[in-house]
C-alpha cells in the first residue's frame, strides 16, 4: 500500500451496512442496531486511483460515504464523548464487486476488500463545522445527495458502539453507510465523493488485464447479488396508481383484490381520527410485545424502537404499528405522530389504541385505530423493533406493502399487483357510476349489476356524466 496523501494508516477500516434512511428504505429494512463488516488497510486508496474490477466480472458498484478518521485511540468511549476522539471527517468510496459476493458468506472480504477499493479523501473535515451533506456524482451526474441527519445511527453512536468491545486506534476508519442512489459502474465511468463544497474523490473505473487466476471461488451473478448491486428506488407508488387509490373506496379494492384470491388483507376494527382524509402509502412497520417490566426498563427508555421508527420514516410512508389488538394503553401519541408528518409520513395505522386521542382530529395526517386510552403504552407493550413483517388488525403487513385507507378503514395492496388493482378498482367505479345512474332512473338490476351484456354497448358510448 502506497502511502496515502493524507498520511493515513489506519490498522483497520469498518464499514456500516445499512445506515442511511433512505438506504434502509430501499432494502425494506431498518436495523435495530447497526452491523458491521471490516476491509483490510490495503483496501485504502485515494483521489486519482483507479477502481479495478476484474476481467469477466460485470457488477462494479460505487457507494458515495462519510469517512471518519479516528484522532486517538479510543476504548469504552461514551457517546457524549466520542467526537474529541475524531480526526476529521473525509469523502469515501466503499467499492465492490458483486459477483464475488455470493462466496464471501457476509464478510465482503473479496467483493469489497480488494487493494484499492476504499478511496478516501483528499480532505479532512472538522464533523462539528463543516457541511456534512454527502454528494456523488457518475460522469457528473448528481446521484446521491444525503444530509447526515438522514443517518440512522449517527458518528458519536457508531464509535461508542464499537469501543465497547474493540480498540480503536489512530488513523482507523469508520465507513458511516451509504443513501439511495449506489448503483452499477462500469470501466470508464468517473465517480466522484464530496462532502459540502470541498474537493472532490475522484476515481475512475478500470478493467483489469486479465482474469482471476485459479484457485478461488469465480465471478458469478446471482439474481439477488445483481438486486443489490443495481440497487432501487425507494419503495413508491406510480402517480397514476396513487391518484387512482385515491379515487376509488376501499370496499372497490377489496372486491379486486377477493377476485386475485385475496381475502384477508382488510384491517379490521380499525376507524379513522379524520373520516375526511384518504390514506395511500407504503408500509413502515412497529412491533410492540407484551409488557415485561425488565425488558422494558431495557428497550423501553431512551430512542427506543417506537421512537427510532418515527425518525426513520420517510416520505409516502405509513407507519404500521404491531399492537396484538391489545386495547389496555397508548400505541402513539399527538407528538410523535406530528413529528411522523413533517418527516413526510402519510398515515398512521395501529391495531391499539391512540393517546391524546382529541388532538388527532387536528392534525393533518391520516390516523386509524382501534380506539382511544390515556395510559402509556408502558402499561401494556415493550417497543420491540422496527422493518420487520408484522400482523396489524388480522392483516400480516410486509415493509413496502401498499395501504389505502378511507372512512371505512384501511386496505392492504400486495406492492407486485398494486398497479393492475387500481386500475381496475377505477373501472369498476366508472361501472358502478353508470349503474347508479340506470337505477335512479327506474332500471332493474337485472343484467344490469353486474354489468351484463345488454348494457355493455349503452355503458361503452357513456361518456361518464
Amino acid at each position: 500500500m502506497s502511502a496515502h496523501p493524507l498520511g493515513l494508516q489506519p490498522s483497520k477500516i469498518i464499514a456500516v451496512h445499512l445506515n442511511y434512511r433512505s438506504r434502509a428504505a430501499e432494502r425494506g429494512r431498518f436495523p435495530e442496531e447497526p452491523s458491521y463488516f471490516v476491509k483490510p488497510p490495503s483496501s485504502l486508496s485515494h483521489s486519482g486511483a483507479d477502481l479495478v474490477r476484474p476481467k469477466g466480472t460485470v457488477l462494479s458498484a460505487f457507494e458515495g460515504e462519510i469517512a471518519v478518521v479516528i484522532g486517538k485511540r479510543a476504548k469504552n468511549v461514551s457517546r457524549s464523548q466520542a467526537l474529541d476522539y475524531v480526526k476529521g471527517v473525509a469523502a469515501a468510496n466503499d467499492f465492490g464487486v458483486h459477483d464475488l459476493r455470493y462466496a464471501d458468506r457476509g464478510s465482503n472480504l473479496r467483493s469489497k476488500g480488494a487493494d484499492g477499493y476504499t478511496p478516501v479523501g483528499p480532505v479532512l473535515l472538522d464533523p462539528r463545522t463543516a457541511d456534512l451533506t454527502l454528494r456523488t456524482w457518475v460522469n457528473g451526474v448528481l446521484v446521491q445527495e444525503a444530509k447526515v441527519d438522514d443517518l440512522l445511527f449517527d458518528f458519536a453512536y457508531l464509535i461508542a458502539d464499537l469501543t465497547r468491545t474493540i480498540t480503536l486506534e489512530v488513523d482507523d476508519i469508520i465507513l458511516c453507510g451509504t443513501p439511495t442512489g449506489a448503483t452499477v459502474v462500469e470501466p470508464g465511468d468517473v465517480v466522484e465523493v464530496a462532502i459540502g463544497d470541498t474537493e472532490r474523490l475522484v476515481n475512475t473505473v478500470v478493467e483489469a488485464e486479465a482474469e482471476l487466476p485459479k484457485p478461488g471461488a469465480r465471478p458469478q451473478v446471482t439474481p439477488t447479488d445483481r438486486s443489490i448491486a443495481y440497487g432501487k428506488d425507494v419503495p413508491a407508488i406510480r402517480p397514476e396508481t396513487e391518484a387512482a387509490l385515491k379515487a376509488v373506496s376501499t370496499a372497490t379494492l377489496s372486491s379486486q383484490l377477493r377476485k386475485r384470491g385475496l381475502n384477508h388483507t382488510f384491517l379490521t376494527g380499525l376507524a379513522p381520527a379524520r373520516p375526511d382524509l384518504r390514506m395511500v402509502g407504503t408500509a413502515h412497520t412497529l412491533r410492540y410485545l407484551p409488557l415485561r417490566e425488565d425488558m422494558f426498563d431495557e428497550r423501553g427508555g431512551g430512542m427506543n424502537a417506537q421512537k427510532r421508527a418515527v425518525e426513520a420514516i420517510g416520505d409516502g410512508q405509513v407507519l404500521v404499528i404491531d399492537c396484538r389488538d391489545e386495547h389496555g394503553a397508548g400505541t402513539i401519541g399527538d407528538i410523535l405522530a406530528l413529528r411522523a408528518a413533517r418527516r413526510g409520513a402519510v398515515g398512521i395505522v395501529t391495531d391499539g389504541c391512540l393517546r391524546d386521542s382529541p388532538s388527532f382530529r387536528e392534525l393533518e395526517i391520516p390516523t386509524y385505530s382501534a380506539g382511544a386510552h390515556a395510559a402509556v403504552l408502558g402499561r401494556k407493550h415493550v417497543p420491540w423493533e422496527i422493518g420487520v413483517d408484522v400482523a396489524c388488525a388480522g392483516v400480516l403487513v410486509r415493509p413496502g406493502d401498499v395501504l389505502v385507507g378511507d372512512g371505512e378503514g384501511v386496505i392492504l395492496i400486495p406492492p407486485a399487483i398494486v398497479d393492475e388493482v387500481a386500475a381496475d378498482a377505477l373501472e369498476m367505479e366508472r361501472q358502478e357510476k353508470f349503474i347508479l345512474a340506470r337505477v335512479d332512473e327506474g332500471e332493474s338490476v337485472d343484467g344490469l349489476y353486474p354489468l351484463g351484456p345488454k348494457w355493455r354497448e349503452a355503458y361503452d358510448r357513456w361518456d361518464g356524466e
